[in-house]
């Protein structure tokens, strides 16, 4: 017999899937799960996201325990991001969904473009 989950543990369940499959936490997870990386490096290594977006999304994977933030005493000072032994628990299911998404890249492109021709232009309402 299943369980049925509390409202209270459906919402805590949402909330937390909210925050990591958030767009920039899951690619700073999947960068993470490949070693441990300096802000201007994940900077780079994921296009498209701005310095403080990073710095916000890596602030809230840390209040997660899910990214452990290290700061080295050099002048300047040196900071690096790992994953916690928790957040290294999310590396298999992210891979499972990079490789499924790698696989249908092509379809789910194609569903898009296809999707897109029966649109209307925006502004432009339908008739029927």
């Amino acid at each position: 017999m299943v369980r049925k989950p509390l409202p209270s543990q459906i919402v805590d369940v949402h909330e937390i899937l909210a925050s990591i499959c958030d767009k920039w936490a899951l690619l700073i997870l999947y960068e993470l799960s490949r070693g441990t990386k300096r802000h201007g490096e994940l900077h780079r290594a994921i296009g498209g996201v701005s310095q403080k977006m990073l710095t916000q999304t890596l602030r809230k994977l840390e209040r997660d325990r899910l990214v452990e933030r290290t700061v080295y005493p050099t002048v300047p000072p040196r900071v690096e991001y790992a994953l916690t032994s928790l957040g290294e628990t999310l590396t298999e299911p992210l891979d499972a969904l990079y490789r499924w998404t790698e696989k249908h890249l092509k379809e789910i492109g194609r569903a898009r473009r296809e999707w897109q021709k029966g649109r209307p232009a925006i502004g432009v309402e339908r008739t029927t």
